[in-house]
């Protein structure tokens, strides 16, 4: 089939390769001429592992294409993916869906015979009647299916989810594009990949709901971290002990300093507003909103209160800058709030990431960056390890000890064991566990 998708960001890249690697032939279009010729020099703007080699392999077998030509390159697509940016409008935290509007203003005025224009973007519930509505106002004779096909992908895993997915789900309210879409995911069918047809509002609402139940899962474990530390258990245990159970499942019970990234906080703000726009009010996701927000700013007292409640004129040394391991993505990192917090109190910041020092310069300033954990130690009166990368995993501890001038660890990721770092002579702090020897008041 031949598929074009507008907006060649995260979500619009990893689909384009993945499509393209699936046989199809496929072209990502993008208004960014600069990204656009990087793209076609084989230099990738972001980083997620395995995608450089994919893209080198299609475009090598003339699968993948790359252009700015949006109306040449929609004209003899079967399938054209929306997949353009909708971020928080600002002030008030709507999504904003002006990249989306424009593009089906340009897609309208470009396709030619049937055409499957399928919304990839996550977008409020209604978004894809406005976009039908947008098209067939512009152009009335455009032969148009506007389908919602949102996507869930992880960054630092999002090959392996478009290509082993738990689910695929297509929002229709033309039959015609039941056909097309199947055809666009047949290659999957040996995986037994479930497609699950919808209704279009109900496929962009289970894009929102299934982000928010996520992100209240990981605050619920957070909060349950906070009892944990105050009552003497261990949420470690805590989570295995109910993630065992079939009906909760053991993922996103990892205690943390909250979420972030491209989804969860934009996602969960976003369907707040929805709630009240129908009047009828997502209160559950309000506070879990607020509390991940509280949280991410409580970090950094977390951290004083380690370094005997002053950090003024100490150095912090930072392990991990990005809101999760295997991306370069910086947005909305718990590590922000937590540095800026530091900083306001008089604390220098010194800080290693494998993939986000790049992205973190432009977001924090007067912060010290240095070419791995060992240089971050160096002289540190604290260390923090923020972002859980496998090189943090395993750290020569004695090393990292005998370079600091207090041997102060917090750990925000929960990645060392207790007795491991009381062993080493570690004053260590963590989230939600009980350090050795700590008497409890009852």
């Amino acid at each position: 089939m031949k598929i074009a998708i507008v907006g060649s960001g995260y979500v619009g890249l990893v689909s384009g390769v993945c499509l393209a690697d699936f046989g199809h032939e496929v072209i990502c279009i993008d208004k960014d001429a600069d990204k656009i010729a990087a793209l076609l020099q084989g230099i990738i703007p972001i980083y997620e592992p395995g995608l450089d080699e994919l893209v080198k392999s299609n475009v090598s077998a003339g699968r993948l294409s790359f252009s700015t030509d949006l109306p040449t390159s929609i004209a003899p697509a079967d399938v054209v993916f929306i997949a353009v940016g909708t971020p928080s409008r600002r002030g008030d935290g709507h999504a904003d869906l002006s990249f989306v509007r424009a593009v089906a203003r340009e897609i309208a005025g470009a396709v030619t015979g049937f055409t499957v224009v399928a919304t990839k973007s996550t977008v409020p519930v209604g978004t894809g009647d406005e976009i039908a509505h947008i098209i067939a106002s512009i152009n009335p004779g455009a032969d148009v299916a506007v389908v919602s096909n949102p996507e869930f992908l992880r960054e630092g895993a999002a090959i392996e989810d478009f290509k082993r997915p738990d689910r695929i789900v297509i929002g229709i309210e033309d039959e015609r594009a039941r056909e097309v879409m199947t055809e666009v995911y047949r290659p999957l069918y040996l995986n037994q990949s479930p497609l699950q047809f919808t209704g279009r509002r109900t496929a962009e609402l289970i894009k929102y709901a299934a982000n928010a139940f996520l992100a209240m899962k990981i605050t619920f474990i957070n909060e349950v971290a906070d009892l944990c530390e105050a009552s003497g258990a261990d949420v470690q245990e805590v989570a295995r002990g109910i993630g065992l159970d079939n009906r909760i499942g053991s993922k996103f019970l990892h205690a943390g300093p909250g979420y972030g990234g491209s989804c969860f906080p934009k996602d969960t703000q976003a369907l707040v507003k929805i709630g009240q726009d129908f009047g009828s009010p997502m209160r559950l996701v309000e506070t879990t909103v607020s509390i991940n927000d509280h949280r991410k700013r409580a970090m950094s007292r977390k951290v004083i209160a380690a370094c005997s409640g002053d950090v003024r004129g100490k150095t912090i040394g930072v392990l991990g800058l990005t809101f999760k391991p295997n991306t370069d993505d910086m947005r909305e990192a718990p590590s922000i709030d937590l540095i800026r917090g530091l900083q306001d109190r008089g604390a220098k910041v010194v800080a290693y990431d494998p993939q986000g020092m790049m992205a973190a310069r432009e977001l924090l300033k007067d912060v010290i960056f240095v070419e791995n954990a060992y240089d971050a130690a160096r002289g540190a009166d604290a260390m923090v390890l923020v972002t859980e990368w496998n090189e943090f995993r395993s750290l020569d501890l004695e090393r990292i000890k005998s370079t600091m001038t207090a041997p102060v660890f917090v750990d925000l990721r929960n990645v060392y064991p207790l007795q491991e770092m009381a062993r080493h002579g570690f004053t260590y702090v963590s989230i939600g566990r009980r350090q050795p020897g700590t008497s409890l008041t009852y």
